[in-house]
């Protein structure tokens, strides 16, 4: 269990020592699910269904319960090792700017990164457009990538000034499914709106507006997504968003 803290926020998260996500102060719950082009590559996403629940809940965190996205107690049948290795570093300590931005500052947290696979498209990558973006249908395009990435791992601010621009996001937490060319997989729970998150021993990891967890059990920086459930299906030959940002 999660070791007691006093004064908790009304809304926050509390990882469970290898257990699951206990929420808190009634935050909504929907599925979130890629839109992808014509083409297959994800260009937005659509809000799914939502589901009913009370002032507090609990999500799985191993990925084999049969009431996902909700925990049914399986984790303790499967002896469910949910160790919390994620760096506690704010990201700003990993962010690399990408160069050539034109009135925006693009920076990439690799760290963050769990593929969802807005940061490109088949022609060109993110990296390659933010030199392109002394032209405002670039700039647009640039930006619009940047707010449709769950993890934050994207993120952007004008130039001089010292905070990043956010997407205006409510606080609620999404279940994703991510679209792959071998079919549709359940991805991370994409917490939304700064919603604050407690590890099992009562340290808060960094607030902020775009946060991945892990709902598969395979990540390796639990509690955050590492794109595990993406690897878990794909061909090493189908994983190409990663190679969009460092095109």
């Amino acid at each position: 269990m999660t070791n007691a803290v006093p004064n908790l926020p009304e809304k926050v998260i509390l990882v469970q020592k290898n257990g699951s996500y206990l929420v808190k102060g009634g935050i909504p719950l929907y599925d979130k699910i890629q839109v992808l082009s014509e083409f297959g590559e994800p260009v937005t996403w659509k809000i799914g269904q939502r589901y009913p629940t009370g002032n507090s809940y609990i999500l799985c965190r191993c990925g084999k319960s049969l009431k996902t996205p909700f925990c049914d107690g399986t984790h303790v049948k499967i002896e469910f090792n949910g160790t919390e290795t994620a760096d506690e570093r704010p990201s700003a300590e990993r962010q690399e700017l990408f160069p050539g931005g034109a009135q925006f500052e693009f920076r990439h947290d690799d760290y963050l990164c769990m593929e969802s696979g807005f940061c490109g498209t088949r022609t060109t990558t993110i990296r390659q457009l933010v030199l392109l973006t002394g032209s405002i249908d670039a700039r647009s395009e640039v930006v619009a990538m940047v707010e449709r990435c769950p993890s934050a791992s994207l993120t952007y601010r004008l130039q001089g000034e010292d905070r990043d621009i956010e997407p205006d996001l409510p606080m609620a937490i999404a279940f994703t499914t991510d679209l792959l060319s071998s079919g549709p997989v359940r991805g991370a729970f994409w917490v939304m709106g700064g919603i604050p998150i407690l590890r099992s021993d009562g340290k808060p990891f960094e607030i902020r507006n775009r946060v991945t967890l892990c709902s598969c059990g395979l990540s390796k920086k639990k509690p955050l997504c590492d794109a595990a459930h993406r690897t878990a299906v794909e061909q090493p030959d189908q994983r190409q968003s990663k190679n969009l940002l460092h095109g």
